[in-house]
């Protein structure tokens, strides 16, 4: 039971960016940006163990965004050519995120995310995770005028898709990781009716995707004794700017039907809403509570923060809460409007705020320890 978690991203530093750039350009050698890569990772990893979090992630350094380890690894994406999505702020503020499109059939080029954990492993003793995108989230890559072409029917690219990331899940396993997290906002979109509108005009019917998503992100995870499985909701994350509101009472069916042991679930404003959906959740499954918002500075109160995970746990006992940010702090390589000194404070604010909530961690025995 890990009390303090991360969701994954984190801020990537100026000198990746410009050698994320440089090596598009054709400027950097393949040699050379590795060795960037490495360090952003390792600083990323150095803050989290500062901070006291008992979990952490590479930062996903190594992506554009993070989906991007899906449409680096994998033929067959247009990278910018799919639906656009409108994200916003508070004061109406928008920017429009052009996403990927299937258009000709998958095929794998290599690992998604084998090198990640791998590095990671290598660089702590601390307990490691790898965040991998959900079946659900990549089927709005889906379009029936732009991916008919490859395939007539979402369900034949979902197909191909799921065997693609089920062979991911396994060759992780294989390597020794005991902490899978996968990313699906898009289940949150299913709250909006605009976003649900946006489905049916790409021939999708988004209740029945919802229950196609389920089946296949059960299929993705597969029954793997003594690995945890997290799925981790939120309502889009891009340069501090949102794309969806609602509470998760319409989804409640993906707490009652996934095999999902540990839900990491966005709840840093009233965008949310209320903890009552937690009712859905069964009993041997825990909830990370993303209390802290990774979109603004300003720093929560612990007090607060103590306050809402009593409340919590009236829906949801305290001894099978946990506590994070509420999404990454960098789902896409721009990153959110804070500073990194504001990233580490917050990690900070989670890590302390666990222990006096639930204690010092118990120490455990890791496979790389």
């Amino acid at each position: 039971m890990y009390r303090s978690d991360v969701v994954g991203s984190l801020l990537r530093p100026a000198y990746l960016k410009e050698a994320r750039d440089q090596y598009a350009s054709n400027k950097l050698a393949d040699a050379a940006f590795k060795q960037v890569e490495d360090r952003a990772v390792d600083e990323a990893v150095e803050g989290q163990i500062r901070a006291g979090v008992e979990v952490i992630t590479d930062g996903e350094m190594r992506r554009y965004a993070f989906y991007g380890h899906l449409i680096d690894a994998v033929e067959g994406f247009d990278k910018f050519g799919g639906w656009a999505i409108p994200f916003r702020n508070e004061k109406g503020e928008e920017l429009v995120l052009p996403r990927p499109v299937v258009v000709s059939r998958l095929r794998r080029k290599r690992p998604l995310c084998a090198e990640e954990f791998t590095y990671l492993r290598a660089r702590t003793k601390h307990p490691a995770k790898t965040t991998m995108i959900s079946a659900q989230q990549a089927a709005a890559y889906y379009d029936r005028n732009k991916s008919a072409g490859a395939y007539s029917k979402i369900e034949a690219y979902m197909a191909d898709l799921v065997d693609i990331l089920r062979d991911e899940v396994q060759e992780l396993i294989r390597l020794g990781c005991t902490y899978i997290q996968i990313d699906s906002p898009q289940y949150t979109a299913l709250l909006d009716r605009q976003l649900r509108e946006g489905y049916r005009q790409r021939g999708n019917d988004p209740d029945r995707l919802l229950d196609l998503s389920i089946e296949m992100d059960n299929a993705v995870i597969g029954d793997h004794p003594g690995v945890t499985f997290g799925l981790h909701l939120c309502r889009g994350n891009n340069q501090s700017k949102f794309y969806a509101a609602g509470d998760y009472d319409p989804i409640t069916k993906v707490f009652r039907e996934t095999r999902f042991q540990r839900f990491l679930l966005e709840y840093d404003d009233e965008r949310s809403g209320g903890f009552e959906p937690l009712r859905q959740i069964p009993e041997d499954r825990t909830v990370v509570l993303g209390l802290v918002s990774s979109k603004r500075a300003a720093l929560e109160s612990k007090d607060e923060l103590k306050e809402r995970i009593d409340f919590a746990a009236r829906f949801v006992p305290l001894e099978r809460l946990a506590l994070s940010p509420q999404c990454g702090f960098a789902s896409t390589m721009e990153g959110n409007l804070l500073t990194p000194a504001d990233q580490e404070a917050k990690l900070r604010l989670v890590a302390e705020t666990a222990r006096e909530v639930w204690g010092k961690p118990v120490p455990l025995v890791h496979w790389n320890a």
